[in-house]
C-alpha cells in the first residue's frame, strides 16, 4: 500500500485508503465468487475479446477477492496501476486518477442482497469490471485521453451538491444498517438536488459520455455487438439483458449520447454500440473542442462562476489564475473586463505554481483586469525592462495603467516577475485599481498583483499545479479495522470454502458437511447462496445425493422468497453441475 501511494500524486493521495484484506468475510468471498463465475461463464462468449485474457492478466481470480496490490504489479505492464480509494470520489477527482494512469478501486463489497447490482461502488465493478479491457491498448489509450480531458470539465454548483446526496443515497442503500427512515430522506434530498439541476454543464455531458461508453458501453455491430463496458461487465443481471430485445441498440453518435440522461439506481433501457475504440477516441476529441479549457473568453468564465469551485483561468500571456471565481465584471457588450476569485488563489506557469504567489499570498482571493492597455506599442508581457520604461514602467517610479475598458491601475512597480522572457506578473505598492467611481482596489490593501494578459485563453475545473495548491488538505480518516469474531453463518461459509479448496479424505469431508448441513438447515433457512456452494461440492465429489435432494427443495422454498431469487439459484445451479 505504501509502495503503490509513493507513486501516487499527492493530491491524490488524500482519496486514497488501506483495502484492509482481512475485512472481507467468507460470505463476502462467496458473493465475488458467485458473481465472477456468473460472469465469466456468459461472458466468455458475450464481451470484447480482451475480457477473458484480460482478467488473468490484470490479477483478477474468479475464485477469491483480488488484492489491490498484485492487481498494481499486474497492471504495470500495461501502462496503469491500481489504488483503493474510499468508494464515490468527485468527476474531476476519478477522471484526475485515470489520466495518470491509475485505475481507482473501491475497496467495499456489495451485501448479499444487492449480489445483481449496487448503485455503490464496489471491487467487483471497479476490478473485474474495468480492469479487463484496459490490456486492449486503444480502449487504454482512450480511457487515459478521456481522463485528461474529464478532468478539466466545469460542473455547475447544483452539481457539487447532486454528487453528494447522490453518493449518500448510494451508501445508505448499500451499507445494509441504515433505516427506512434514513433511505427516505437520502431519497427525498437526492430527488430534491437533482430537480435543482439545470441545463446541461460541459461536466454532465462528459460524464454521459463516459457512463455510455466506459461504464455501459457495447461495441461491434448493432445485430451482434459485444459488451466492454465496467457496469454490464460487473452485474449478474444487466450483463445478461443488455443483449437481450429488452433494451434497445442504438448507434453511437456524439451528440445523442450526451443528450440521453441516466439513472444509477436502474436498469438501463438502451445501450449505445460503438463501432471501435478509434470511434470513440475521436469523439471524445470533438467534444473537447467544445469545452472551455478549449475555448475561454466570458462563456467560459460564466461557467466557473456557476461550479462555486476550485478552476484555473489562464490568460494569453500563459498565466494561470487558481481559485473559486466569485465576480466577473463586464462591459457595455457583455466581455469580461474584469476577474476577482474568494479564498485562497494562486498563480502558476504552465502549471508549475510561481515562487511566492501560492495560497499563502493569496488567501484571501486575487482580483486581475481583462484586456488591452491603451497606448502600448505590443503586449505587455512581450516587453523587456527596457521597452517597459520607454512606456513608462519602471521599478520605483509610479505609473499609470489604462485599460481600454476604462480600468485604470495607479502605482509604483517593485517588481517585474518573468518566466522564460515572458512578464507575467507586475507588484504594485500604494495601488489603486478603478473602473470609473468604483473602487476595486485600495492602497491600503496591500500590494497589488498585476496579472499580465489581454485575454483569457482557457478555464478549467481543478488547479494549474495539484500538487502545491492541495498540499494541505486533510487525509481522509482511514477507519480502522475492527476485529471481531465470525458470525456462525460466516464460520459456515469458511468451512465450505475451506473444503473446496483443501484435498481431504471423503469420510471426513462428509463429516464436516454433515455439521454444516445441520446447522443450515435449522438455523438459516433463507441462506441460499451457501447452499448452492454445498450443491457443488457434492457434485464435484459425487456425494451424498439424499442431502442434494433435500437442499434442492429447500432451495425451491426460498425462491418464493424474493422475485430475483428463482433466476439467481437456477443459475447458479447451472454452474454447480458444470
Amino acid at each position: 500500500m505504501e509502495k503503490t501511494s509513493a507513486r501516487i500524486p499527492k493530491h491524490l493521495q488524500k482519496y486514497v485508503v488501506n483495502q484492509q484484506y482481512e475485512k472481507y468475510t467468507a460470505i463476502d468471498q462467496a458473493v465475488w465468487r458467485y458473481v465472477m463465475r456468473q460472469n465469466h461463464y456468459f461472458l466468455k462468449n458475450s464481451a470484447h475479446p480482451a475480457y477473458t485474457g484480460g482478467l488473468k492478466s490484470s490479477g483478477i481470480s474468479i475464485e477469491k477477492i483480488p488484492n489491490v496490490h498484485d492487481m498494481n504489479e499486474a497492471l504495470s505492464p500495461f501502462g496503469w496501476r491500481a489504488s483503493n480509494i474510499d468508494g464515490f470520489i468527485p468527476g474531476v477527482v476519478f477522471f484526475d486518477f485515470q489520466a495518470n494512469g491509475i485505475l481507482p478501486i473501491a475497496s467495499d463489497i456489495r451485501k448479499l442482497e444487492n449480489i445483481q447490482y449496487t448503485p455503490a461502488p464496489d471491487i467487483i465493478h471497479e476490478a473485474a469490471g474495468h480492469a479487463p479491457i484496459l490490456v486492449d491498448e486503444k480502449f487504454s489509450q482512450y480511457v487515459k485521453l478521456f481522463g485528461h480531458i474529464g478532468s478539466k470539465a466545469l460542473a455547475t454548483g447544483e452539481e457539487h451538491e447532486l454528487f453528494e446526496a447522490t453518493r449518500a443515497y448510494s451508501n445508505l442503500l448499500e451499507s445494509g444498517t441504515a433505516t427506512e427512515e434514513e433511505i427516505v430522506a437520502a431519497k427525498v434530498l437526492f430527488e430534491e438536488k437533482q430537480a435543482s439541476v439545470t441545463g446541461l454543464s460541459e461536466a454532465e455531458k462528459i460524464s454521459r459520455l463516459y457512463w455510455w461508453t466506459v461504464e455501459y458501453g457495447l461495441i461491434g455491430s448493432i445485430d451482434e455487438p459485444k459488451i466492454y463496458g465496467a457496469g454490464l461487465l460487473s452485474s449478474v443481471a444487466e450483463g445478461r439483458s443488455s443483449l437481450t430485445e429488452s433494451v434497445e441498440k442504438i448507434p453511437f453518435d456524439l451528440q445523442r449520447v450526451i443528450e440521453t440522461g441516466f439513472d444509477i439506481t436502474k436498469p438501463q433501457p438502451q445501450l449505445f454500440v460503438c463501432e471501435s475504440f478509434e470511434q470513440l477516441i475521436d469523439a471524445v476529441k470533438e467534444f473537447a473542442e467544445t469545452m472551455a479549457f478549449k475555448k475561454g473568453g466570458t462563456e467560459s468564465l460564466e461557467k466557473a462562476l456557476r461550479s462555486r469551485n476550485t478552476t484555473t483561468m489562464e490568460f494569453d500571456s500563459g498565466l494561470q489564475l487558481t481559485g473559486t471565481l466569485n465576480t466577473i465584471i463586464k462591459d457595455a457588450k457583455g466581455e469580461a473586463i474584469y476577474i476577482r476569485t474568494e479564498g485562497p488563489s494562486a498563480l502558476a506557469f504552465n502549471y508549475q505554481e510561481l515562487p511566492e504567489h501560492g495560497r499563502v499570498r493569496h488567501g484571501e482571493g486575487f482580483g486581475a483586469p481583462i484586456g488591452k492597455i491603451r497606448a502600448l506599442s505590443q503586449p505587455l508581457d512581450e516587453m523587456t525592462d527596457d521597452v517597459l520604461k520607454m512606456n513608462g514602467i519602471e521599478i520605483g517610479k509610479e505609473c499609470v495603467l489604462k485599460y481600454e475598458s476604462g480600468v485604470t491601475v495607479t502605482g509604483t512597480p517593485q517588481t517585474f516577475l518573468r518566466v522564460k522572457n515572458k512578464l507575467l506578473v507586475i507588484s504594485i505598492e500604494n495601488c489603486t485599481v478603478s473602473l470609473n467611481e468604483e473602487i476595486l482596489f485600495a492602497s491600503d490593501w496591500g500590494t497589488f498583483d498585476l496579472a499580465v494578459g489581454e485575454s483569457i485563453t482557457s478555464v478549467f475545473a481543478g488547479a494549474a499545479d495539484s500538487e502545491q495548491f492541495f498540499c494541505d488538505l486533510n487525509e481522509l480518516e482511514q477507519n480502522p479495522l475492527q476485529s471481531k469474531e465470525e458470525t456462525v453463518l460466516e464460520k459456515l461459509y469458511s468451512e465450505v470454502r475451506a473444503l473446496r479448496e483443501t484435498s481431504i479424505d471423503r469420510d471426513v469431508m462428509q463429516q464436516r458437511l454433515n455439521q454444516v448441513f445441520d446447522r443450515l438447515s435449522v438455523e438459516f433457512p433463507q441462506d441460499w447462496l451457501l447452499r448452492l456452494e454445498i450443491i457443488e461440492l457434492l457434485e464435484q465429489q459425487n456425494l451424498l445425493p439424499s442431502w442434494k435432494t433435500i437442499l434442492l427443495q429447500q432451495l425451491n422454498d426460498i425462491k418464493k422468497l424474493h422475485p430475483d431469487f428463482p433466476e439467481m439459484i437456477e443459475r447458479g445451479l447451472l454452474l454447480a453441475k458444470e
